[in-house]
């Protein structure tokens, strides 16, 4: 069975490398480290589930749930 794709959008390395290495074995993960890269990113292939963070610098995550 193919594993699930995860989108982490989060601008600190900590919170990637946390939430990564708890899914990583359950799940296909892809990081993105701005609003902007993870709207790029979802353009071309669509996540499973995206694990969004609020405060982010240039674009928040409400801003990037706003256009998804």
């Amino acid at each position: 069975m193919k594993k699930k794709h995860v989108l982490i959008v989060d601008d600190e390395p900590t919170n990637i490398n946390i939430v990564a290495e708890i899914l990583h074995p359950y799940y296909d993960i892809r990081v993105a480290t701005s609003g902007k890269n993870a709207l790029e990113m979802i353009a071309s292939e669509k996540p499973d589930l995206i694990l969004l963070d609020i405060n982010m610098p240039e674009m928040s995550g409400y801003e990037v749930a706003n256009e998804l």
